[in-house]
């Protein structure tokens, strides 16, 4: 007999969640503290995400770039835990030209021999999910990789109605802005004609905030992590609604 956490006979059972349906190889930037929380919190009971690291701490393009020198090697490492399907978890990274995601992911496939996506096609694939053509853009980046981001929502036939940067650098600065500040900021860039609103980034604290603005603004709201959770679960053949974290997370 197992014992129980308080010293009591028990048998364990449901106490731990592995992943038995389905296990997630994620790859986020290094000095990302927000998304692991994020992901475990959405995941539905055995769902389990493993992550590894590559270097990213600032949003230049050079730093941007070479976060993929490893991607091989990450790939590798997460095949050894015999995941189910691989994420390439950066937004910045895979929205920085229009076609850059689908090399990622081919390249991660090549590397472990499991399948793969990234970020930007979550993104894409939540979007197309609701029909949304025209977006609100919210990111905490930047000028250039927010303008990259512009380009590539562009180039996959979405018009970008009205969108803000918030001009921060690294993933400590992003991690440290609260839900309530990120939710005023939202709210003052409202747009009559969005058919969704974006909140771009894996790495803010964005998931507390998307059904209150839901019920503010009235529109689908979509964040980096729960678009990546959405379709890496439909991806994976679970169905399940998961509550607290907007439609998108009802919607098959």
């Amino acid at each position: 007999m197992i014992s129980g956490v308080d010293g009591r006979p028990g048998t364990g059972e449901g106490t731990i969640d592995y992943g038995e349906r389905l296990r997630l190889g994620v790859v986020v930037p290094s000095g990302n503290v927000i998304a692991e929380p994020q992901l475990t919190a959405m995941l539905p009971a055995g769902v389990a995400p493993y992550v590894t690291r590559l270097p990213l701490r600032g949003s230049s393009e050079a730093e941007l770039t070479a976060m993929l020198d490893g991607l091989e090697s990450a790939a590798a490492l997460l095949a050894d835990a015999r995941v189910d399907l691989m994420v390439f978890h950066c937004t910045a990274v895979s929205t920085s030209s229009p076609t850059l995601a689908a090399g990622i992911a081919a390249r991660m496939a090549a590397a472990s021999g499991i399948p793969a996506m990234t970020t930007a096609e979550a993104l894409i694939a939540a979007l197309g999910a609701f029909s949304a053509r025209s977006i609100v853009l919210l990111s905490p980046y930047l000028p250039a990789p927010h303008r990259r981001e512009i380009e590539f929502l562009t180039w996959h036939g979405l018009d970008v109605v009205a969108d803000a940067a918030l001009g921060i650098d690294s993933n400590a600065e992003m991690a440290a802005l609260g839900p309530d500040e990120l939710f005023e900021f939202a709210v003052r860039h409202r747009h009559p004609d969005a058919d969704a609103y974006l909140v771009s980034c894996t790495a803010l604290r964005s998931a507390e905030i998307i059904a209150p603005l839901e019920a503010e603004l009235g529109r689908p709201v979509i964040t980096s992590n729960q678009a990546m959770v959405w379709h890496a679960l439909r991806s994976g053949g679970i169905e399940d609604h998961v509550d607290g974290y907007g439609v998108l997370l009802r919607t098959r």
